[in-house]
């Protein structure tokens, strides 16, 4: 299931040490709660409060196609501290006040493939502003797909569960391929494969869900890239653990609210330059969430969440609102 969480963070350090060696572990940690297709999160479980009633899949049907919109917006703030150092002496400490504000607008394409497995397509498209250091960025993002199954059919009074399955490709402006000084990246620049569980379990008017998954982030090769006087060659970035949990209540048939936590860690990242390799520091993101459904008609509904970040690793506040596209002839009969 999709997030409607979004937010990335270059943090700029000159010294001995590269620099931004901590930025990839800090920002996968991140774009781990950005809005994907596959893991459990308020919007989907709004729907299952809205569509409770009795019925074998909580997928979409055979044929069914959807289109859904979703606009979010990420808050990081964060005082940088900048060393100059030569042969291990330093010459000046700096801090700096910086903020990023990440714009997000995303298209979602659900099929479904069997009344048990859905296909996802996700296209987003970024703008980004970094008012401290007065850049801006507009670009596509990491493309993603994704295929949720679900094994057994839907039985009143007992858990609903779903496997899926994630693939993201580094689509958007990759930090490898930019100068991470004077430009913004709108993109991983690294492919990831993630696969977990997503569980739901309704107690009407109540709907709890959680899931777990597991990403794996593949290496990247032949970066050439120079950093701190420093030539990078190779990026392994580290794998990434999820947990998020929550529950949905339905005030009335038109309104239901849902509140989730959200939480990502990411293992070391390696770099590896021409003389030598750094590993950077693990981080963990995490965010509180809450969300306000509203059904604007039989076939809407209009889904407006608000949240922020609980670890320094983390955006610090976040907004979203998603709905579904009524293009005639999207829809199947």
């Amino acid at each position: 299931m999709q997030r409607f969480l979004a937010g990335m963070l270059a943090v700029a350090c000159l010294g001995s040490l590269p620099v931004q060696a901590d930025e990839t572990s800090t920002d996968k940690a991140r774009d781990a709660l950005a809005k994907k297709a596959d893991d459990a999160d308020t919007e989907k479980a709004l729907e299952e409060v809205f569509q409770a009633a009795e019925k074998s899949y909580t997928l979409l049907k055979k044929g069914e196609r959807t289109l859904t919109f979703a606009a979010d917006y990420s808050l990081v703030r964060d005082t940088l501290i900048e060393t100059v150092r030569q042969n291990g002496n330093v010459y000046s400490v700096v801090g700096r006040s910086e903020a990023q504000h990440t714009f997000t607008n995303s298209f979602t394409f659900d099929y479904g493939v069997w009344d048990n497995l859905t296909f996802s397509v996700r296209l987003p498209l970024v703008a980004k502003y970094d008012t401290g250091r007065d850049l801006n960025r507009y670009s596509i993002g990491d493309v993603s797909t994704s295929a949720r199954w679900q094994p057994w059919e839907a039985v009143r009074g007992k858990p609903v569960y779903t496997l899926y399955g994630t693939l993201s490709l580094p689509t958007g402006d990759s930090p490898y391929d930019i100068n991470p000084d004077n430009d913004l990246s709108t993109g991983s620049g690294f492919y990831s494969l993630g696969f977990g569980l997503n569980a739901s379990y309704i107690i009407d008017p109540v709907v709890l869900f959680g899931s777990a998954g597991y990403t794996y982030n593949m290496k990247i090769s032949d970066v050439d890239q120079v950093r701190s006087g420093r030539l990078l060659n190779d990026v392994d970035p580290g794998d990434t653990l999820s947990f998020s949990a929550g529950f949905a209540y339905s005030l009335s048939y038109d309104v239901s609210l849902s509140a989730s936590y959200q939480m990502s860690h990411s293992l070391k990242t390696k770099y590896t330059f021409a003389d030598g390799s750094v590993e950077g520091a693990e981080a963990t993101s995490a965010i509180m969430n809450f969300a306000l459904g509203v059904r604007t008609d039989p076939d809407t509904i209009v889904n407006v969440n608000a949240g922020f970040g609980m670890t320094e690793d983390s955006p610090d506040v976040l907004l979203g609102i998603s709905m579904p596209i009524d293009i005639k002839g999207l829809k199947s009969e």
